[in-house]
């Protein structure tokens, strides 16, 4: 073979070489479609993030490859408690959960969000933090899936119908039934000497202007989303827990992917959960506002109350959260599980179990 000859095969061999190492990572993306179920459809989560992921992000960053049949709870004709069962079973790919919702086969996930525990949206992100290797683990072992995403609503307080003049405090709803959607809150509710009332989202506002129920539990801005106002005329600004969620994809799914793939899909979820973090804390405020007297960035100021907890809102608060809310959990869940929220969420929070 002559020099040029030799050169040129070289040369050849080399830029063949290169362009195998450029188009690696593409050709190792898998084409795939998700069968995926997301929270409340008409709530930011989903509108802003949870929908993003699947119809915008993994598309783009896989160049097509992976697409997604996603679909809200709402849509779906389901109420929320029963996805991490059906993801299990296989009838979903992924699916965003809350974790109280899930924590029927898992009082460990409850942990995160034990009602009245955490009253700061940054140091709930340092709980949340300390606390995702247990939430991975339990979401692995009690529904066969892998976590991918953890992230929350905005926080969860009260809102009640009060026809007396003047504030209403913790201590007014004594003898009030409350909405609520997991036990904790139930634990919660007990506390004030209360009556809890289990309810899906979608039947909160019905129940309230039928007097099935005084109060309601949820996030800020979902109240103002499902015009909670219109029923109610007091918000009490007690933080119950921020609705942790999880987005999660069945094991069978998730191993049957390429390295690459699973690459893919973790980098792009970590930076959609991150930017839900932020858009959250934002969102949070405007809740606030927009159920109350504005201003409102959504529109026209839903009128309520707000009442924000005086001295003896906060001392009820701490005995309610120490004799009924975390204590009854810790039974519900274990010794074992007890430590590791202690060493955690309780650190995180400086609350201890007695």
């Amino acid at each position: 073979m002559t020099t040029l000859k030799r050169v040129t095969a070289l040369g050849t061999a080399a830029a063949i070489a290169t362009a195998v190492t450029l188009a690696g990572p593409a050709h190792a993306i898998d084409k795939k479609e998700f069968k995926v179920v997301g929270t409340w459809g008409n709530l930011l989560n989903w509108k802003d993030h949870e929908s993003r992921l699947w119809t915008k992000v993994l598309p783009e960053a896989s160049g097509g490859k992976l697409t997604a049949n996603a679909k809200p709870n709402t849509e779906l004709g389901l109420s929320g408690f029963e996805v991490m069962r059906l993801l299990k079973l296989g009838a979903y790919d992924a699916a965003h959960a809350v974790t109280s919702y899930a924590a029927a086969d898992s009082p460990a996930l409850e942990g995160i969000d034990l009602a009245g525990v955490i009253q700061d949206f940054d140091q709930y992100r340092k709980a949340i933090k300390a606390y995702t290797p247990v939430i991975a683990r339990e979401v692995s072992e009690k529904y066969n899936s892998k976590l991918l995403m953890l992230y929350t609503f905005p926080s969860q307080q009260l809102w009640c119908t009060h026809k007396g003049t003047g504030e209403l405090h913790l201590k007014d709803l004594k003898g009030k039934k409350i909405r609520t959607y997991s036990k904790t809150l139930g634990d919660f509710i007990e506390g004030l000497g209360a009556s809890a009332v289990t309810l899906a989202f979608a039947e909160v506002v019905p129940a309230l202007q039928r007097g099935v129920a005084d109060c309601g539990i949820t996030g800020t801005a979902p109240a103002y989303n499902a015009k909670w106002y219109q029923v109610v005329t007091h918000n009490v600004r007690v933080r119950l827990g921020y609705a942790a969620t999880f987005m999660a994809m069945n094991n069978k799914v998730w191993n049957s992917l390429s390295k690459d793939t699973q690459d893919l899909i973790e980098k792009n979820a970590a930076k959609v959960e991150d930017e839900m973090w932020k858009s959250v804390k934002e969102t949070d405020k405007h809740g606030m506002n927009c159920n109350a007297k504005g201003p409102c960035p959504w529109g026209k100021p839903g009128g309520m109350t707000a009442i924000e907890a005086d001295a003896a809102d906060q001392a009820q608060l701490k005995s309610i959260v120490k004799d009924f809310v975390v204590k009854r959990w810790a039974k519900r869940c274990g010794d074992k599980c007890a430590k590791e929220w202690a060493a955690t969420i309780g650190k995180v929070a400086g609350v201890s179990i007695d």
